[in-house]
């Protein structure tokens, strides 16, 4: 028997994605939604549950839960209704939750996602594209449901022994967002989350922060023998704040599943918790059923009634969403298909590339500026295009300075961080520093005779034909030249003198 149970064991996942709202205040109260504050300070009664109180539902909600329906090709319901979903634990202050359940926003949709051309599992049900596959995933349903409170059981955090409940959250407005049984391995999962949230953020549905807990996914997973048509017993995974998260629960889950099945045992659905130190899953309790949660319509809501109208005007104010956009920069730019797909991963990124290409001789210089050493910098300083204090104009100031040989992209890359940072001149903070580049043919031969003189033997080596010595020289001519020679100039020479000093 083979060691890899996909050679044995198709997977069958579904995901359940819960996301923050991006409004001001709570589903149903005026409490404030706010991330960092103390706890238990943006609470209001109606979130506790207290009596005599009555939920109002943000009116915000409902274009947000609109956006997300027509972006993922859904059906938006002109009717759905809120109801009580019953269970008991310390961060629920009233006993319940407010969601939907029959009659959800939003339905029966579908996106897709582009994945490697052959991923474990196989599952590829769809048109090749060069190395990867596109794969349509449904979207079963969105419905509108508050949040639960958070209960903190590091001592740490909590500063005491035991579970300590911060109810800040409680209330806050979600989506959640369930596919479809139709991805067929954790890389599939990956691509799907990934997918999903930069729609979410093109949209500014929500920011989809997953270090706030505003993007957090439930895994259903299950094997079955690979040419079966009926679906094994799946188990959920909950909790997962992290892509990797994702993809490491559902691997660990795949392994712990097939190793029962193997035995001859049965898998039981439970709900499961994953371990990361260990890369384990393990179970947490049986799971439950839907009528476990006793719903029923909340009777202090009616339903909700959606006009066509709203719809239709939502639709028109919908941005370029990333599908979209990936199509335009193919026809617009004449770029490698990678580096497009990390500038319209992040609509901020994508827009700030059309700023700065707009403002540059050279489109393909500021894709590579961009999508490399800005990313790198931005990564470094832990900040994100947003808040950076460099503007797309102004890269393309540096861009021009490298392009026209007056600064090396080296002394350039240099410069970035501060200039991301704390924002300035290019062209005032390379005069101030002396970084402009040397152009005097006469003094880089200077810098180029002398390293030749300096380096016989790697010198003999080039002659003989060996082009790897050349970098080394190079690299002592630019260290001569303290990195203001144009690389591409001091190899011209370099080649040049040697030769004809043969």
């Amino acid at each position: 028997m083979s060691d890899n149970p996909l050679d044995r064991y198709e997977v069958v996942i579904g995901l359940e994605v819960h996301t923050h709202l991006k409004t001001n205040s709570k589903l149903f109260s005026p409490a404030p939604v706010r991330y960092g504050d103390a706890p238990n300070h943006d609470v209001h009664p109606i979130d506790l549950g207290m009596p005599g109180v009555l939920p109002v539902l943000n009116e915000k909600v409902i274009g947000l839960a609109i956006r997300l329906g027509l972006a993922t090709h859904s059906r938006v319901n002109t009717r759905s209704v809120f109801s009580r979903k019953n269970y008991f634990y310390p961060d629920l202050p009233k006993g319940y939750q407010i969601s939907q359940y029959e009659e959800p926003v939003v339905s029966d949709g579908w996106l897709e996602i582009e994945v490697p051309a052959v991923s474990e599992g196989g599952g590829g049900n769809g048109k090749k594209t060069g190395g990867t596959t596109i794969k349509r995933i449904g979207v079963t349903r969105a419905h509108l449901e508050e949040d639960a409170g958070k209960s903190i059981h590091d001592v740490a955090v909590a500063g005491a022994d035991g579970t300590h409940i911060d109810l800040n959250r409680a209330g806050v407005p979600l989506l959640e967002i369930v596919s479809e049984p139709d991805l067929r391995s954790a890389v599939e999962a990956g691509a799907y989350l990934r997918t999903l949230r930069s729609i979410l953020r093109y949209l500014e549905v929500s920011d989809a922060d997953m270090e706030k807990g505003q993007f957090r996914c439930d895994a259903n997973v299950s094997l079955r023998l690979w040419g079966s048509e009926e679906f094994g017993t799946r188990t959920e995974i909950k909790n997962l704040n992290s892509f990797s998260n994702v993809e490491g629960a559902i691997g660990a889950e795949i392994i712990r599943q097939a190793e029962i099945l193997d035995d001859g045992g049965e898998i039981q659905q439970a709900t499961m918790a994953y371990d990361v130190d260990r890369r384990r899953t393990r179970v947490l309790r049986l799971k439950e059923n839907a009528d476990d949660y006793r719903y029923f319509d909340d009777p202090d809501l009616i339903p909700l009634l959606i006009d066509e109208e709203l719809i239709e005007a939502v639709r028109a104010d919908l941005p370029e969403l990333p599908e979209q956009k990936l199509v335009r920069f193919r026809d617009q730019y004449d770029l490698p298909a990678e580096t497009i797909r990390i500038l319209v991963a992040s609509r901020p990124l994508a827009d700030y590339f059309e700023r700065c290409a707009a403002a540059c001789t050279s489109v393909k210089a500021a894709a590579n500026w961009i999508g490399r050493d800005l990313r790198q910098a931005l990564s470094d300083g832990g900040r994100g295009i947003e808040n950076s204090a460099l503007d797309a104009e102004t890269l393309a100031v540096l861009i021009g300075l490298v392009e026209e040989g007056r600064l090396t992209a080296k002394n350039a890359r240099d410069l970035l961080p501060e200039l991301v940072a704390q924002g300035g001149d290019p062209v005032s903070l390379m005069e101030e520093r002396g970084l402009e580049a040397v152009s005097d043919a006469g003094v880089i031969d200077e810098w180029v005779m002398q390293v030749i003189q300096a380096n016989a033997g790697a010198v003999e080596s080039v002659r003989a034909g060996d082009d790897k010595p050349l970098n080394f020289l190079m690299g002592k001519v630019m260290k001569a030249a303290g990195g203001k020679a144009n690389p591409g100039e001091v190899r011209t020479r370099l080649v040049e003198m040697i030769r004809d000093s043969a």
